[in-house]
């Protein structure tokens, strides 16, 4: 097997400074969709052409010259309901390519897919590879899948891969300084440790079962063949041998599954609805309504339930995120979305998408301040992708009720922190620090500078900054028990650092039903006591780089950043620089997202923050 093809397949869980171990094991670059067929006149029979084969992210930046694309999970759950009432779809084609699907998603899309089947509309999958996540998402949602002949299916067996880097930092002569607090936390030992505690690999070998129980029941009900249980993790399969065990059902080329899937349908045409280039200008009547709802032309004040992602690291500002990356949870930012709803009359629910490992506490803790205060006035439903995890379950257990899926990451309540001391590193070099304080008291002297990056902790600071860390844990227990409504003795077992799936999750209290996104704003209209047919609002950026750059100007004119509701300046040129980064950087060097989320949800450590609610390792089920 190629290089190319060893980085695409498996499902990976890489700790931190996994660069090197990552771009081996992960994804590859996503090949280029074919161009969509020609469409054929409103309300005329169709099949129906999905097209996920360039991805499907949780929510999309702003394009560089204008809003951003209409192909996030949020607008396909979305679009998916619409189509399935549209009398004119007559059938579905998935066009998978050899996308990489988050898992969660891949979960839902797939059960929503399914429901359309059970119907009594054909649904044909097509790809040039399948992975964990797209057979999940083929098996449980579609009736007929094809496989490229030369592609391959690349379901194999779920793994961790833990990297561990004290060797490296003790070359180095780095002294480290980190702290936990839940003894299943390990969120400091791929720093202090060349291996895993028992405690943290019980813990990610409990959590990994249940995913993997979760993924085999799914494909084996889906595809309705008891034998795949067996047969799934066996991969990588060469076609030929994949149709004869049963995971796909022909091989052919996409124009030979989308000619199956209209004869299937009994019609002569296909259509482009979602994703890849959509060129229909004359969409039937209630597609344009509900492309009009996600660009945001609504009714204006129309009664509805507005949909907020949160997806990312956290941190006090979204500013901090690496350059290029799209993800990110900043305090400011969505601490001002939340402040708005709650005053919003229009906005009669609202459903928080959550994907996230965490990241800063103190901005974890604000922000739960202020999803408390938006439950009071309206009901606030969290719905959990990926994960919620360590700071992204503090925030979710705000929520009125909490939906996540069986193959969501959940848990990991704990606290960590520390610091890299580079001081005896700098000295082999001939760099020396001293450290002068203005108390002469040696103790005080050394907790003057505890925050320097050239000297490492004595145990006096260190058991002062245990100390603090104990206290913000304790506050996240009470937290979780207050948003949950739950006695701490119920908490507290699921607590310490452990992570769980979404099934194990709901057993313990931890989310209230599992279900996806679909199944959060349903209930949502429910707790609102709306209509069925309520409009959604997707709350997202939807300005280029050229309109942060005017609203730059325009605060410049207004006198800067003092005006009540000025643009932040500085706020703004990074948001600008983002832009521009996403837009003008290789597509190749985004082999390995998972990496810029985890070192986001790490990155307030930099900033002089010392407890973290993160998840102590990158995680990507794939």
């Amino acid at each position: 097997m190629s290089e190319r093809r060893e980085r695409r397949r498996g499902w990976t869980c890489v700790g931190a400074l996994a660069v090197a171990a990552s771009i081996a094991g992960c994804t590859g670059r996503e090949r280029a969709s074919l161009p969509a067929p020609p469409a054929g006149s409103p309300g005329e029979p169709a099949v129906v052409e999905i097209d996920l084969s360039r991805g499907l992210p949780e929510s999309a930046p702003a394009a560089i010259f204008g809003p951003p694309s209409r192909r996030t999970h949020v607008q396909l759950v979305q679009s998916l309901r619409k189509l399935s009432e549209a009398k004119s779809a007559k059938g579905f084609l998935v066009r998978l390519g050899t996308s990489r699907l988050a898992f969660a998603r891949a979960h839902e899309i797939g059960r929503t897919l399914g429901e359309i089947r059970e119907a009594g509309r054909p649904v044909v999958c097509h790809a040039d590879e399948y992975n964990n996540a797209t057979i999940l998402l083929a098996a449980t949602g579609c009736g007929k899948l094809w496989l490229s002949p030369a592609g391959q299916v690349d379901t194999v067996g779920i793994a961790a891969q833990l990297v561990f880097a004290k060797g490296l930092l003790d070359k180095l002569n780095v002294d480290v300084d980190f702290l936990q607090v839940g003894k299943f936390k390990g969120a400091s030992e791929p720093f202090t440790r060349e291996g895993s505690s028992p405690e943290a690999r019980q813990s990610l070998e409990a959590a990994l079962g249940g995913l993997r129980e979760a993924w085999l029941s799914a494909i084996v009900e889906g595809r309705g063949k008891p034998e795949l249980r067996e047969a799934v993790e066996d991969g990588p399969f060469a076609p030929e041998e994949a149709k004869a065990r049963g995971l796909v059902d022909a091989l052919g080329d996409l124009e030979d599954a989308r000619e199956d899937a209209k004869k299937l349908a009994g019609t002569e045409l296909s259509v482009p609805r979602f994703g890849g280039a959509e060129r229909d200008p004359s969409l039937s009547r209630s597609l344009v309504d509900v492309f009009r709802t996600f660009s945001g032309a609504s009714a204006l004040g129309a009664p509805h339930v507005t949909v907020v992602p949160a997806i990312g690291g956290i941190t006090m500002t979204a500013s901090g995120v690496p350059l290029g990356s799209s993800d990110g949870i900043g305090e400011r930012e969505l601490g001002r979305v939340l402040t708005r709803l709650a005053k919003d009359t229009s906005t009669k629910a609202v459903v928080l998408r959550i994907d996230s490992p965490g990241g800063s506490a103190l901005a974890s803790d604000l922000l739960w301040q202020k999803l408390m205060r938006l439950r009071k006035e309206k009901p606030l439903v969290v719905s959990i992708g990926g994960m919620a995890a360590s700071g992204g379950y503090y925030l979710a257990c705000a929520g009125t009720k909490i939906l996540a899926e069986p193959t969501s990451i959940i848990g990991s309540i704990g606290v960590v922190g520390g610091k890299f001391s580079v001081g005896k590193a700098l000295s082999e070099l001939g760099i020396n620090a001293e450290t002068v304080a203005a108390n002469p008291d040696p103790e005080r002297a050394a907790r003057a500078a505890y925050m320097s990056a050239l000297t490492p902790w004595d145990e006096p600071t260190r058991a002062r900054v245990l100390a603090f860390m104990e206290a913000t844990y304790d506050l996240f227990l009470d937290r979780i028990t207050e948003g949950r409504n739950l006695p701490r003795e119920t908490i507290a077992p699921s607590a310490e650092g452990r992570i769980f799936g979404g099934v194990e999750a709901k057993e313990r209290s931890l989310v209230d039903e599992l279900g996806g996104l679909d199944r959060a704003i349903e209930l949502a209209r429910e707790l609102a006591k709306l209509p069925a047919d309520a409009p959604v609002e997707i709350e997202q950026d939807d300005g280029g780089l050229l309109e942060l750059l005017a609203a730059g100007d325009e605060s410049a004119e207004s006198g800067g950043e003092g005006g009540a509701g000025a643009p932040d300046r500085a706020a703004l040129k990074a948001r600008a620089r983002d832009a521009m980064a996403g837009a003008l950087l290789p597509e190749w060097l985004d082999v390995a997202p998972e990496l810029g989320t985890f070192a986001t949800s790490m990155a307030p450590l930099l900033a002089g923050e010392r407890a973290l609610a993160a998840l102590p390792f990158a995680v990507t089920l794939r």
